[in-house]
Order: structure tokens, then sequence, then C-alpha cells
């Protein structure tokens, strides 16, 4: 089964993204900021990553910055910014 990292800080943009994603069929993985994220990356193998930019602890950038040292895995940006 196709494995989603949602690395989001707000819980209520986690539950919409687990709900859409799991309806569709994907297995979700959860984590609320940039700890975790990195933790559950380096644990359970990933298959896409869906990173929001303003986290707590270590911002998206920064988990971007890690991820891309160990893989080559997509990542989507996921961020209210806009700029």
């Amino acid at each position: 089964m196709f494995r989603i990292l949602v690395i989001e800080d707000d819980p209520d943009i986690q539950e919409v993204l687990n709900n859409y994603l799991t309806a569709a069929g994907y297995l979700v993985l959860l984590a609320g900021d940039g700890v975790e994220g990195l933790a559950c990356f380096r644990q359970e193998h990933p298959d896409l990553v869906l990173l929001d930019v303003m986290l707590p602890k270590v911002d998206g950038f920064g988990v971007l910055e890690l991820i891309r040292q160990e893989s080559q895995i997509p990542v989507l940006m996921v961020t209210a910014r806009d700029s």
C-alpha cells in the first residue's frame, strides 16, 4: 500500500488530509512537528511526504534539507504562506 507521511502541526489540516487520503486508499502517517516528522520518515520509509512549511522545532525547509541528505523521495510542500 502506498504510504504518505503528512507533517503538519495544525490538527484540523491533519484531519482533513488524513480523511481524504485514507478515503482514496492510502496509508497515512501523521507527524505534528519537524522532529517527529523526521523520526517517522526514517522509521517508516514512506512513498511521499506532504510537508508544512511553518512547523515547530524544525521548519519545513529544514526538514526538507535533512530528507534530501538521505533520499530523493517526492515531497510536496503544503503552506498557507503567500510568499
